[in-house]
């Protein structure tokens, strides 16, 4: 080949059109995997929102799922009225949840094992099987999990084989959750205050309106739930806006399934919590003690430990666990700020299935289907 100048200028001007070409095609390529991920952002968006909690307990004037705010089963996501017939019951000044689909008051078993593979099959379906191991594994063997757990931790519903357990763990693993929650401390100790020490909801009963009593052997054991098995209570939402925007500050808050609460509780002197178990072991169970008078004391695993006001206790619920404050009168009642925070050990994308697997309401319509 004879080098010249013509040929030179015909070499650069091939090699300048072939690098047009490759800009082409390279754009061509990025605006492909742009509208693919603005696609997949929108698909995610529609499934689980921009938000945990923004705009949940707008659904109605004092109702979330046809139950009036505040009042329903320990831990139990009311329902009202509906293909199970009446639902919730009051017995002795007590709420006894009635729902065989009541993640907190039924136990797991074949059929519910049915639903959740279903579940998860389908959300491998919308998204993707990866780092979906342990959930496949605790999925498909859940009966086995449930049955063959130890005395000491035997979560009533869901088990996640492989997660580290104990019944107490350090604050570190959740850190800025629980340094959020004592600095709103004075906060939500006023904002107790002020629901605690109102009027009676109604004539005869003795509890302010959004609280309602536990069946105890003993004592008094109150509850005002915020959230509720991953439902916002929307009257009582609106009667404590600081506490509302406290959870929405957390990380971990397990704000999208049936495995989330937040409520403030109280022990009055001589009540006794007996021995249970949680629903499951993907959670950590977060107690901020707001009122502590002496003699109050919690057990888990057979680990006792004591609240101190200002400070956080995290305790994995599904080891065995009771409370109780064996105080007098003069002492006044314990009071804790409860909320349920994710086991620092679920991945991220194990969250995210399990708040579509355990998204309130889901395995329900399955069965009705």
């Amino acid at each position: 080949m004879e080098w010249s100048l013509e040929n030179v200028r015909e070499m650069v001007a091939g090699g300048m059109q072939s690098i047009r070409e490759c800009e082409i095609c390279a754009f061509a390529i990025a605006m492909c995997v742009l509208l693919l991920f603005m696609w997949y952002c929108y698909r995610v968006g529609r499934e689980h929102g921009s938000s945990p909690l923004r705009g949940r307990y707008l659904a109605g004037p004092g109702r979330i799922g046809g139950v009036v705010g505040g009042f329903m089963g320990s831990d139990c996501r009311g329902r009202g009225k509906g293909k199970h017939g009446s639902i919730l019951e009051e017995q002795n000044g007590f709420a006894f949840c009635q729902s065989s689909e009541c993640f907190r008051c039924t136990s797991a078993g074949e059929s519910l094992n049915q639903r959740l593979y279903h579940s998860l099959q389908d959300y491998a379906k919308r998204y993707t099987w990866s780092g979906m191991g342990r959930v496949h594994k605790g999925v498909r063997d859940q009966g086995r999990y449930l049955n063959s757990r130890p005395t000491i931790q035997r979560p009533e519903v869901f088990f996640l084989p492989d997660l580290p357990s104990a019944p107490f763990f350090s604050r570190e693993v959740q850190r800025h959750d629980v340094e959020l929650l004592e600095q709103s401390f004075p906060a939500l100790l006023a904002e107790f205050e002020s629901i605690y020490h109102q009027p009676p909801a109604r004539s005869g009963s003795s509890l302010p309106p959004g609280w309602k009593a536990n069946n105890t052997p003993r004592g008094q054991w109150w509850t005002y739930y915020l959230v509720n098995q991953g439902t916002p209570l929307v009257l009582n939402v609106r009667r404590c806006p600081r506490a509302w925007r406290v959870l929405g500050q957390l990380r971990t808050f397990i704000a999208n399934n049936v495995f989330g609460n937040a409520c403030f509780s109280v022990l009055t002197p001589g009540a006794l919590i007996t021995e249970h178990y949680g629903p499951t072991n993907v959670r950590l169970r977060c107690h901020l003690g707001l009122r502590v008078p002496p003699s109050c004391e919690l057990v888990v695993g057979g680990e006792p430990q004591c609240w101190s006001e200002g400070s956080c206790l995290l305790f994995d619920d599904s080891f065995l666990h009771r409370a109780f404050h064996e105080g007098s009168a003069e002492d006044g009642p314990r009071v804790v700020f409860m909320v349920d925070l994710w086991h620092p050990n679920v991945a991220a994308a194990e969250r995210q299935a399990l708040d579509y697997i355990f998204t309130p309401g889901r395995l329900e319509d399955k069965e009705g289907k």
